[in-house]
């Protein structure tokens, strides 16, 4: 049976690139679409979680989490900075702690290593 994967983010569109002005919506819809794929080829079940920044984060993953039981949670960068989004992070996280005590939890650095973050932690 394969191990089954959520990956957790900020909706691409919400996200602040003022500190990336390289980086566009697309581009990062497109780098995270990129990495579930490459998930799924490694024989990986994957499930993708974006959230918006304001009440609604928490019930789109209490959710998800409520959904499926998973192996491996990975929680994307964009929650982690900027340091205004901490609150968020620690609601998150603490929801993954509580409905999903078993499953190991990982942190990518961008979206283009979300592969690399599950691999640390889970084999197909």
């Amino acid at each position: 049976m394969a191990k089954r994967v959520l990956a957790i983010g900020i909706e691409p569109g919400n996200a602040d690139y003022s500190a990336f002005p390289q980086l566009t919506p697309e581009h990062v819809r497109s780098y995270i679409e990129a990495q579930l794929l490459r998930l799924r080829g490694l024989g990986f079940e994957v499930t993708s979680c974006l959230i918006d920044l304001d009440t609604t984060a928490e019930a789109v993953v209490t959710a998800a989490l409520r959904d499926e039981t998973f192996d491996c949670i990975v929680i994307g960068a964009g929650l982690r900075e900027p340091k205004e989004r901490l609150l968020l992070f620690e609601k998150v996280l603490n929801l993954v702690h509580r409905l999903a005590p078993n499953a190991a939890i990982c942190f990518n650095t961008t979206p283009a290593d979300t592969v690399e973050a599950v691999q640390r932690w889970v084999d197909p």
